[in-house]
């Protein structure tokens, strides 16, 4: 089981990379205006979608041979003016095998402060996640997750 889950975890970490925070391309949309985002590697399959732009709602999902085996969802808003989502997807490129969801606990660059928490283990988990752009909260997400059987 663990190698399995190490399995699953390292390709969610190329998948994130791929996708939204290496600025991938979107796939076809799924749904009437969402953004869909897909990275294939051998019988793994991760989409995500999303609906909105500054206040957003998504899901992405991994598949092993055909069948959903984990998926988070996600829910976000920009607060303020400093908001920068070319931070957000450097931070989002931080995300560790440790801590497979989102970035990083934290990570600064410049005026940008990321930080994110977590509680639970990569089967059953929540966590919060924001932005600050000199000290102000400029952005928030809400999400939570884990193992699909």
């Amino acid at each position: 089981m663990m190698d399995e889950k190490h399995g699953l975890i390292e390709f969610l970490l190329r998948a994130k990379r791929a996708t939204y925070a290496g600025r991938g391309p979107e796939s076809a949309s799924s749904r009437p205006c969402s953004h869909d985002l897909q990275y294939e590697e051998g019988n793994f399959l991760y989409i995500d979608s999303y609906l909105g732009g500054l206040q957003f709602a998504g899901e992405e999902a991994v598949w092993v041979d055909g069948q959903p085996v984990w998926a988070m969802n996600y829910l976000g808003r920009v607060l303020a003016e400093g908001f920068s989502g070319d931070f957000l997807k450097e931070a989002l490129s931080k995300v560790t095998p440790d801590r497979p969801y989102r970035g990083p606990e934290e990570f600064v660059n410049g005026p940008h402060r990321y930080t994110c928490q977590v509680q639970g283990e990569f089967e059953w988990f929540s966590g919060y996640e924001a932005i600050f752009s000199h000290d102000k909260k400029v952005y928030e997400c809400l999400f939570h997750g884990g193992k699909i059987v």
